[in-house]
């Protein structure tokens, strides 16, 4: 026999993980209350914290560390003399070769 295949909505699974995992409500009542096989919840509010813990862990990641802040500082300075001096080299060049055609 062929397993029967129940599609709920995103929006609907998302709403029962918060109700479980934000809310507090246990797994069984919220399975009971809205007819949802509890294996099926379960398995949704697993994949739902394993998501909050891997969002959280690439927000950690993406904060600087003072070191690391002063590093990408210093070269988004160096970058910009960088591009200062290229800047002038080409003002410079381009009134060459304006004043050249006069």
């Amino acid at each position: 026999m062929g397993k029967k295949q129940n599609n709920y909505p995103k929006e609907l699974r998302n709403y029962v993980c918060k109700m479980v995992v934000e809310d507090g409500k246990k797994q069984t009542d919220v399975s009971y209350e809205l007819n949802i096989p509890y294996d099926t919840l379960h398995k949704w509010v697993a994949a739902y914290k394993k998501q909050l813990r891997n969002t959280e862990k690439n927000r950690q990641n993406s904060l600087l560390t003072a070191t690391e802040y002063q590093q990408k500082l210093e070269e988004e300075k160096r970058r910009n003399r960088e591009l200062e001096e290229e800047n002038e080299i080409l003002k410079k060049a381009m009134h060459i070769f304006t004043d050249e055609q006069e």
